[in-house]
């Protein structure tokens, strides 16, 4: 299953023309999906691990270097600590809940289909980087009207409001609470980590079967 993103970020950093990639959720173009979509939230609302375990492909594609499929599922979702590298054990509630809550996250995008028909999440995947950016350090701005500041404070002077854009991070810092942010055409401020997301970040798509059901089939992280 390969994600193939349609629209073209046409500029390179300090050169660019800024663009807007508002967001635009497609899902309402099937109820089904709506249906589906809005259970399985519940679900992982719940922490119900067996219902989200239920509601997943054969073989979901997890993503790093896993096999894959319902069982590795559980366990990313469980996160029994023995799994864990001893130095990490006493970690395990934390990373545990972090995976549930970056699988809400995602579930709740906006979304789009692509040619095969699989619904994409969130949105902005869809967004092809030009060569000249390198995504790890690509952004998107999920906020609307966020406050770009001269300096990480939020009572600092607001340089200029920002909705739905890309921006560039050159050192994330996941500890601060505001992120030196460059916008693509080079203007340069401070932006709250919480309208950030990493355009390698989790994305999830959900995929309908040969007999009409539903399931999510991938959700993964990284480039």
């Amino acid at each position: 299953m390969k994600l193939l993103p349609v629209l073209i970020l046409a500029a390179t950093p300090v050169q660019a023309e800024r663009m807007r990639f508002p967001p635009a959720d497609e899902a309402g173009r099937d109820p089904s999906l709506l249906a589906f979509r809005d259970a399985l939230l519940a679900h992982v609302a719940e922490r119900d691990t067996e219902a989200v375990v239920a509601a997943a492909c054969p073989d979901i594609h997890l993503g790093h270097g896993g096999s894959g499929g319902p069982e590795e599922l559980r366990e990313r979702l469980t996160l029994p600590p023995d799994t864990l590298a001893e130095e990490y054990r006493d970690q395990a509630d934390d990373m545990r809940e972090a995976y549930w809550v970056a699988l809400e996250q995602t579930l709740a995008a906006p979304g789009y289909f692509d040619d095969m028909g699989e619904f994409w999440m969130p949105h902005q995947w869809r967004i092809r980087l030009p060569a000249s950016v390198d995504p790890i350090h690509a952004y998107f701005v999920t906020g609307t009207r966020v406050a770009l500041r001269d300096r990480a404070d939020g009572d600092a002077r607001i340089l200029d409001q920002i909705s739905h854009e890309v921006v560039l991070i050159a050192d994330h810092d996941p500890q601060a609470e505001y992120q030196k942010v460059m916008l693509t055409d080079g203007t340069r401020g401070f932006m709250h980590r919480d309208y950030l997301w990493s355009m390698v970040g989790h994305r999830a798509a959900l995929v309908k079967s040969d007999d009409g059901r539903w399931q999510l089939c991938t959700f993964v992280s990284g480039d």
